[in-house]
């Protein structure tokens, strides 16, 4: 799915069906429960997961499915709501009491010790809805938007805002993704951090999940 929309995403002929074919593959990537749609794979990922089983690093190698759905989420959030939809983002200190989290970005430069206190700290069901809510303004966002809208550049007023808000760190394993998302256009970002993106970490969970099940020692937990 991704790959066709990769080859369609900038014909403008092809404009509302390279539309309805992110909204369908970004549904597959979030809790059917965000467009009430039946079960999908990530549903089966998450539905049987313990509280204790989000906060595992299975190897040294990895992070743990929390991080990773904060992670997403916050990305998301920033890069579809702020510089796609060039609106406020939904994440705000309601939310931030609400998931029981200090942070506020996208944990990108976060080390081990402070990945494993995100995820022992972020309440979880929290954090599912978070991720809904994000959702559902994406395919908002995305079912208004125009063929012209497709090779619109990343505005320097959405890299400054999301950086002003608290989206990045200083540190430089944070501050690059504003580089990135500002080489981008609208078409670009909806190829990675709203679809592409999620598809790598989430086959990461599931690898993730299946050593959780089947291995008796992790490398943090």
């Amino acid at each position: 799915m991704h790959k066709q929309l990769s080859k369609m995403i900038y014909n403008p002929k092809n404009i509302d069906e390279a539309k309805q074919l992110f909204l369908d593959m970004h549904t597959l990537l979030h809790l059917a429960m965000m467009t009430q749609t039946p079960k999908n794979e990530l549903d089966d990922l998450l539905s049987d997961l313990k509280n204790e089983e989000y906060a595992i690093m299975p190897t040294k190698q990895d992070e743990t499915i929390a991080w990773v759905l904060w992670h997403t989420a916050r990305i998301e959030d920033l890069t579809m709501g702020v510089l796609v939809g060039q609106d406020k983002q939904i994440f705000n200190e309601e939310w931030q009491r609400k998931m029981k989290v200090k942070i506020k970005d996208t944990g990108n430069a976060l080390n081990d010790d402070e990945i494993m206190e995100l995820s022992h700290q972020v309440d979880i069901p929290a954090l599912l809805e978070y991720r809904n809510v994000v959702g559902r303004k994406t395919q908002q966002i995305v079912c208004q938007l125009k063929a012209e809208d497709m090779h619109r550049p990343v505005s320097l007023e959405g890299i400054q805002q999301i950086k002003e808000e608290g989206g990045v760190t200083s540190q430089d394993d944070s501050m690059w993704l504003l580089d990135y998302w500002g080489n981008k256009d609208v078409a670009g970002l909806l190829l990675m951090p709203a679809s592409r993106h999620l598809i790598m970490h989430f086959n990461a969970c599931s690898k993730w999940k299946e050593h959780i099940r089947t291995h008796n020692k992790f490398f943090r937990q």
